[in-house]
């Protein structure tokens, strides 16, 4: 049974000279209308389904662009490829003011329009197919390298290629290749499990370690500080590789990436994971050399991460580095944003500019108390492009536009992510118990293998003593830990949600970009 790929309206004054093109279409598989004036093709549109308008720009009568703003005004979302002559730039900026979809200039071969009008009909179906061929040749090779994974160079590459696929399949809608793609997730994060309960507590005593959370400032700022560049880093809490993949697009309007991976420490929570990068030291030592600090952030959540400027300070004091002169900025709204943004110019000079924006991980925590953000973003791709759109009308994208004509090293990166949960685990704890969903610490607790990592003796992973025989549980996959009391409720207003603390690739394997202004 014959199946119109599409119905095409093509007006032209001088249609009858395009016949040859005409014939092509329709031997395509295209359903193709005729017309010579802008009036008639304004006529058929009115009356008729249209997939597709050619336009020619100079008809005698109503010229193209008077026709193409008469036809958007009740058809907004119809594509129109506009034909001419004209190569006068004016009239291209005219032309795509009032939405054409792409613009040809004569003469044009057959070919040539074939090709427009499948990009502009059949393109996301033609690159479905092509993406579901790619990944499923790919993926035996990658399920290989997830068996053959023995370092964390090959998690990297790993991260990178699932990330990939992950962003490849948001236009797309296979139901059958997610599921695969989700179980693929799935396979690599038992076996990533597996590598980090082996390595990680080796790489705490040895030099050998990748570069970890304390780490971020000597392997990436310290050398550009001591060679007298200034420094911009920007670190967006909770922040994913694919997300930042996603955002990358807009980024490259402005500047050139280069992304690296370093690796969160445990527990991938804000208050060990930025206060470690900040102070280039782990969570015990950090314990060790500032006591009276630590006590004093334990005690309220709400200080949990205040001394972040101080222990930079004091960081770059024990490089040899006090000299340098720091802003810290933290932001937590878009009204701080814009006051952070009337005063950047002020900033240039400063030679380290450290902006800490919380946005990512606000909306995190408040789409689990809000159904109607669950329904807004109900899985990973959605809430890409939930940041992406952020990130199109935010500050921060001024913010970046302004930065990107300065001749500083730029560095944007984050202390952890975060992974979509789905598995309730029972656990039992005393009131001293820490309140975490995917981490918790507190006496004599425990879980499975199957459910995460038990850690009885926290110094030797270089995490703080909270109290007399602390142990830590950490949940790997996409457990989260439900208190036996009121199991229902709770286990009901954490599924689905973003959570971080545990051990997945998502929440540990951190990107990290560096950004050269394309104006330098």
């Amino acid at each position: 049974m014959y199946q119109s790929k599409g119905h095409i309206v093509w007006a032209d004054d001088e249609i009858s000279m395009l016949k040859p093109h005409i014939i092509y279409l329709k031997e395509k598989g295209y359903d193709v209308t005729a017309v010579n004036s802008g009036e008639d093709a304004i006529l058929f549109c009115n009356n008729n389904n249209v997939d597709i308008l050619l336009l020619d720009e100079m008809m005698t009568g109503l010229d193209g662009l008077t026709t193409l703003k008469k036809i958007k005004e009740k058809h907004p979302s119809l594509p129109v490829i506009m034909i001419t002559k004209n190569e006068e730039e004016w009239l291209m900026e005219e032309a795509i003011a009032a939405q054409i979809t792409q613009y040809l200039t004569k003469p044009v071969n057959p070919s040539q329009i074939l090709i427009a009008c499948k990009d502009v009909l059949e393109s996301r179906k033609i690159k479905s197919e092509y993406v579901a061929k790619d990944y499923l040749e790919s993926f035996q090779s990658l399920s290989q390298k997830i068996d053959n994974s023995d370092s964390i160079d090959d998690w990297y590459d790993i991260m990178n290629d699932l990330t990939d696929w992950s962003i490849n399949f948001d236009d797309f809608d296979d139901q059958g290749l997610g599921q695969l793609l989700n179980e693929q997730w799935a396979d690599a994060n038992s076996r990533f499990t597996q590598f980090i309960s082996n390595h990680y507590p080796l790489w705490m005593n040895s030099k050998d370690r990748p570069v970890m959370s304390p780490d971020v400032f000597s392997q990436y700022i310290d050398e550009h500080l001591l060679n007298n560049d200034k420094v911009v880093l920007i670190l967006l809490d909770c922040l994913r590789s694919d997300q930042l993949k996603a955002m990358s697009k807009q980024l490259s309007n402005l500047f050139h990436l280069e992304t690296e991976y370093y690796l969160s420490i445990l527990p991938t929570a804000t208050p060990y994971s930025r206060n470690s990068i900040f102070s280039g030291l782990f969570p015990s030592e950090l314990q060790n050399v500032y006591p009276d600090l630590w006590n004093k952030m334990w005690q309220d959540e709400k200080s949990m991460n205040r001394y972040e400027s101080f222990f930079l300070e004091d960081y770059l004091k024990r490089k040899g580095l006090e000299s340098k002169s720091i802003q810290y900025h933290k932001v937590l709204s878009h009204n701080e944003g814009n006051k952070f943004l009337n005063k950047i110019k002020d900033y240039k000079d400063v030679d380290i500019l450290v902006i800490v924006v919380n946005f990512i991980d606000i909306l995190g925590h408040t789409r689990s108390d809000s159904k109607i953000l669950q329904e807004m973003l109900p899985d990973e791709s959605a809430y890409r492009k939930a940041i992406c759109s952020w990130l199109n009308d935010a500050w921060l994208m001024e913010g970046l536009e302004e930065i990107s004509s300065w001749d500083h090293k730029i560095f944007i990166t984050s202390d952890h992510g975060s992974i979509l949960v789905d598995k309730p685990v029972r656990i039992k704890g005393d009131k001293e118990t820490s309140t975490g969903i995917r981490y918790k610490y507190g006496r004599n607790l425990n879980i499975s293998s199957k459910s995460g990592l038990r850690i009885m003796n926290p110094k030797e992973l270089l995490l703080p003593d909270h109290g007399i025989n602390t142990d830590y549980i950490m949940a790997n996959g996409k457990n989260y830990f439900i208190y036996p009391n009121d199991y229902n409720r709770f286990s009901k207003k954490y599924q689905n949600s973003f959570q971080h603390g545990g051990i997945s690739l998502e929440e540990m394997l951190i990107p990290i970009a560096t950004l050269k202004g394309k104006s330098q």
